[in-house]
């Protein structure tokens, strides 16, 4: 775990993420992050949670209609 301090970025405040954080999260300047609610705080993440819920939907469908997608591809 790391303290970070919130500082002042012009009108607003932000963290300033150290560079093994990034490095880790495998993001770099310009990317976008996600942030959402967790039962225990907050999350930040780079990966979209609505894109993961897509694609699970997706995945099920795939699943649903595995032989019609196998014998289009005949």
């Amino acid at each position: 775990m790391s303290a970070l301090k919130l500082t002042q970025i012009g009108n607003s405040v932000g963290v300033i993420l150290p560079k093994d954080v990034l490095a880790r999260m495998k993001v770099e300047k310009g990317d976008t992050v996600f942030l959402t609610e967790a039962a225990n705080g907050i999350t930040l993440t780079p990966y979209d949670p609505e894109l993961e819920e897509q694609l699970k939907l997706g995945r099920e469908f795939m699943r649903e209609y595995r032989d019609t997608f196998h014998q289009l591809a005949k």
